[in-house]
């Protein structure tokens, strides 16, 4: 869970995440959307990866990125027990 918070702690990882929910895309075409280095970005990519926000899969030479709602949906159902446990 920390992994998580981590990931979403950072606005470029959350504007990726945000461009992901239109449609999956490219390492390339993810970095063509800001102003830093590849490195950079392919750094907040392994990130998202590690906190299970995001997909990968190999299409020849490219990597692409798709949005996993799996770890959000985790992520929602432990906020939510955790408010639940506090109101009662």
């Amino acid at each position: 869970m920390n992994t998580f918070f981590k990931a979403l702690n950072d606005s470029t990882r959350r504007q990726i995440l945000d461009m992901l929910k239109e449609k999956d895309l490219s390492a390339g075409e993810i970095a063509e959307a800001f102003d830093i280095s590849r490195p950079s970005i392919s750094h907040h990519l392994e990130l998202l990866k590690q906190a299970g926000l995001v997909d990968t899969e190999r299409k020849g030479q490219f990597i692409y990125y798709s949005l996993n709602t799996t770890g959000l949906e985790d992520a929602t159902q432990w906020l939510f027990k955790l408010m639940n446990n506090n109101t009662s």
